[in-house]
C-alpha cells in the first residue's frame, strides 16, 4: 500500500554501541517498508563517514557534527516523502537532541539499540573492540569514549534478547502509532 500524500514520513533514529545491531535492524526495517510499497532510505554512519562526513574524526564535536549532518539529510528525505532510518552510534545526548530538533519531534522515533557491551565485544563485526583493546587512543564508544544512553527513548531493543523479526515488528508498530503507515 503506497504512501498517501497527507501522511507524514518519519525518521527512525537507531543509536547504540558499535556492534549492537543498528545496521542490521535498519536494513531489515527498510526491506519491510519497501515490501509494503513505502519509499525509504537507510543512513548508516559507516557509509556516511566514507563520503559526506569523511572530513570528520571521532572527537566529541565531530561526533555531534555527524549527528547534525545526518539529521539534515533525514529531514530532507522526510520532506520529500521518504522514510529515513538512521543507524548511527550517536553517543551524546546533545547530538541526538539536536537531531530531534532538526527533524522535528513529531517525525522522530528515538530507538536505543541497548545490546550489552559484552555482547557487542563478542560480535565485534568490524574488529573495533579488538583494536581498541590494543590501542586505547582509538576512542571507541563504550570502551574509551562514553556512550550516554537515551533518557527516555521511544523504543528500546536489545538485539541479544529480541529476535530480528520481533524487533522489526516493534519498530514498524511505531510508524502506525505515528499514523504514518
Amino acid at each position: 500500500m503506497p504512501q498517501k500524500l497527507h501522511q507524514q514520513t518519519i525518521t527512525w533514529w537507531l543509536s547504540g554501541l558499535p556492534g549492537a545491531g543498528k545496521t542490521t535492524l535498519a536494513h531489515a526495517l527498510a526491506l519491510r517498508l519497501r515490501a509494503t510499497g513505502f519509499p525509504v532510505c537507510v543512513l548508516d554512519g559507516d557509509e556516511l563517514r566514507q563520503g559526506l562526513s569523511k572530513d570528520l574524526g571521532f572527537s566529541p564535536a565531530d561526533r555531534d557534527e555527524q549527528c547534525r549532518r545526518t539529521a539534515e539529510m533525514a529531514k530532507l528525505l522526510n520532506s520529500n516523502g521518504i522514510y529515513a532510518i538512521v543507524a548511527l552510534v550517536s553517543p551524546h545526548a546533545s547530538g541526538r537532541a539536536t537531531a530531534k530538533d532538526i527533524i522535528g519531534a513529531s517525525q522522530f522515533i528515538e530507538t536505543h539499540v541497548a545490546t550489552p557491551l559484552h555482547i557487542c565485544q563478542q560480535r565485534d563485526p568490524k574488529g573495533w573492540y579488538a583494536r581498541a583493546k590494543n590501542n586505547p587512543v582509538l576512542q571507541l564508544t563504550g570502551v574509551s569514549a562514553p556512550y550516554e544512553e537515551p533518557a527516555s527513548p521511544d523504543c528500546v531493543i536489545d538485539t541479544h534478547q529480541v529476535a530480528l523479526p520481533d524487533a522489526i515488528n516493534q519498530l514498524f508498530s511505531f510508524a502506525k502509532e505515528f499514523n504514518t503507515l
